[in-house]
């Protein structure tokens, strides 16, 4: 019955570590990438209307997002437990996300935050890049992604903060050494007497 998401700026290896986080707590991972993607696929309603947004590069609205997510955490395989990837990206995400977890009696146990320098992030982009040919990893792009990434994102790293539910670990390094200390991290903090809420 574990509850974890895990976010951080572009390039720290969130989704890589999110594969193995999940696997080592007996958890899906739950990107929005694969929500959005298996709806396309599907043809589904949400996703036809997403897919608008995303053939044109735009982000896909907040309200679509939520309505995406929701559906997922409905699913029988998140029933006893989920580390989501991805979502929530902004503050209003993470109040909806609150209530969507409330409706079903569920708060989330822990928020996993990967920490890296903008300089090791970028080299990782620079490398990204070269070895898979992504167009979309230029510097100019990156950079932007991370002024999104502050400017957005971090506020929910401070509400998570501020609830105490915050686990920050080093992501910089080996990523095999940083599944190990993410791992330890949450499972000491898990282990934790919680104040009642």
């Amino acid at each position: 019955m574990t509850r974890l998401l895990i976010i951080g700026p572009p390039g720290s290896g969130k989704g890589t570590q999110a594969e193995h986080l999940a696997r080592h707590f007996g958890v899906p991972a739950v990107s929005t990438g694969d929500i959005f993607r298996s709806n396309v696929s599907r043809q589904t309603e949400l996703g036809n209307q997403a897919a608008d947004y995303l053939d044109g590069g735009h982000f896909v609205p907040d309200h679509l997002t939520n309505a995406l997510v929701q559906d997922r955490l409905l699913e029988h395989d998140v029933r006893h437990g989920f580390l989501l990837d991805g979502y929530p990206r902004t503050a209003p995400q993470a109040t909806e996300l609150d209530n969507m977890l409330a409706a079903q009696g569920h708060a989330l146990d822990a928020v996993i935050e990967l920490q890296a320098p903008d300089a090791e992030l970028e080299e990782r982009m620079r490398r990204r890049a070269l070895e898979q040919g992504r167009t979309d990893d230029t510097i100019d792009v990156f950079r932007r992604r991370l002024d999104l990434y502050r400017r957005e994102t971090h506020e929910v790293v401070s509400v998570y903060a501020g609830r105490g539910i915050l686990v920050s670990v080093n992501g910089s390094g080996d990523p095999g050494a940083i599944t190990g200390l993410a791992i330890a991290a949450v499972e000491q903090f898990l282990a934790a007497p919680r104040p009642p809420s």
